[in-house]
């Protein structure tokens, strides 16, 4: 059993910028971030390969945030800029036993992102 906690949510304004970091019990994943907006089902943000030398992104936060991994830490990260009020949902970390196709076998509990505009 891996644990996933996340941390680094909050409320923010649209145009500031947040990190996310998911802290794992065991980094022997790729990891990934989802996200799931009132009302809406759970959608796809990004993932970053074990060795964090690939990386993937839906194309509506392409260009705005940035994944990252420290596996000495065990922590992956996600860097949310230019962030807009669409942006608003729980954040979730998870992580995948494979890259392509992601697996996802583990989940966290989610962090809470609040853009206004």
């Amino acid at each position: 059993q891996v644990q996933l906690v996340e941390s680094g949510g909050g409320l923010v304004q649209a145009g500031d910028s947040l990190r996310l970091s998911c802290a794992a019990s065991d980094s022997n994943y790729a990891m990934a971030w989802f996200r799931r907006a009132p009302g809406k089902e759970r959608e796809f943000v990004s993932a970053i390969s074990w060795s964090g030398g690939s990386t993937t992104y839906a194309s509506s936060v392409k260009g705005r945030f940035t994944v990252s991994r420290d596996n000495a830490k065990k922590t992956a990260y996600l860097q949310l800029n230019s962030l807009k009020p669409e942006d608003t949902a729980v954040y979730y970390c998870a992580a995948s036993s494979s890259w392509s196709p992601l697996e996802i076998n583990y989940w966290g509990q989610g962090t809470q992102v609040t853009v206004s505009s």
